[in-house]
């Protein structure tokens, strides 16, 4: 069954009227795009992160929290291989919060901004009246490179499934420090044709299944194939952390086999690619384990609307 976050999405597409000519991507993709005419586009994203889910003010420090802030929606552009352009952050302060603290957070902000690019030209400021957690939110707007945005629709039956990086356990230490593949996202789509694409960021299982959802298809992936981590290798069950933790913000995409083994021979960067499996042909997904037995795979990943049966 899939996530419920997925059917209020899917529902929100269904009452959707926006005529696409004038927005060629809406809903249910990793960004939106508005056509601005004379063929030119801007896409745009935005991402909520809350203290005591997306991270904890216990133990992470601002500046990791406004550099995770703004990474995270910086993985959305690599997710669909489009060219970061700016960033505006909006914020909801507890009580006391303070100037000193919300430099600590522009730091992280400004630490990513600048890496990738992407400067920080805008924003708000607002603070609770009565004790809540802090919230941060970046909208992030790209623009089309050479190619045309990779979206998560167009996986063939017959396409190799692929990621970048190694998987699972996120939270010991990756989700605040990671490095979103934007460069990477570019290189690949500049090599060879991607038929669909986006980033882990709720895990394997949850992400592929969005993946094969969309187009229409059925997916089968290879154990053994799986980089895991050397964190999640920590884990009571490597192999469960690799397919269902979320936060890994590795690339997910699909390309056609001799498209794959083209990749394979070219690829040249520090950053590994694996192929994890293939695309099928019908629906649902399956894992061969390691001894062979072929097991049911359903989405396990974190669910924003994990509501009760």
């Amino acid at each position: 069954m899939r996530p419920h976050e997925d059917d209020i999405t899917a529902w929100f597409h269904q009452q959707s009227r926006i005529d696409p000519s004038l927005f060629p991507i809406g809903i249910g993709d990793d960004m939106a795009e508005v056509c601005l005419g004379d063929a030119a586009s801007v896409l745009i994203t935005t991402d909520m992160l809350l203290d005591g889910s997306h991270f904890d003010l216990t133990t992470a420090t601002l500046e990791q929290v406004g550099y995770k802030a703004m990474v995270a929606s910086l993985s959305d552009c690599a997710a669909m291989a489009t060219v970061p352009l700016a960033a505006v952050v909006a914020v909801a302060l507890p009580p006391g919060f303070g100037q000193s603290r919300l430099k600590q957070l522009y730091a992280g902000i400004a630490l990513a901004a600048e890496k990738y690019d992407c400067p920080l030209i805008g924003g708000d400021i607002t603070s609770w009246r009565q004790s809540h957690p802090f919230a941060v939110n970046v909208t992030m707007l790209s623009r089309r490179a050479a190619n045309a945005p990779v979206r998560r629709n167009g996986a063939k039956a017959g396409d190799a499934v692929c990621v970048t990086g190694s998987l699972g356990g996120s939270l010991l230490r990756k989700h605040l420090a990671f490095e979103p593949r934007v460069r990477e996202a570019l290189k690949l789509a500049q090599t060879v044709t991607l038929n669909a694409m986006m980033d882990i960021s709720d895990g394997l299982s949850t992400d592929l299944n969005r993946i094969c959802e969309q187009s229409g298809v059925g997916a089968i992936l290879d154990a053994a194939s799986i980089p895991i981590s050397d964190d999640a290798r920590t884990l009571a069950d490597p192999l469960a952390a690799a397919l269902h933790d979320g936060e890994d913000f590795e690339l997910l995409f699909t390309l056609a086999s001799e498209q794959c083994t083209r990749l394979m021979q070219a690829w040249d960067d520090p950053t590994p690619i694996s192929q994890i499996g293939r695309i099928a042909e019908g629906s649902g997904m399956k894992v061969r384990m390691p001894d062979g037995r072929m097991a049911e795979l359903t989405p396990g990943g974190y669910d924003h609307l994990n509501e009760p049966e």
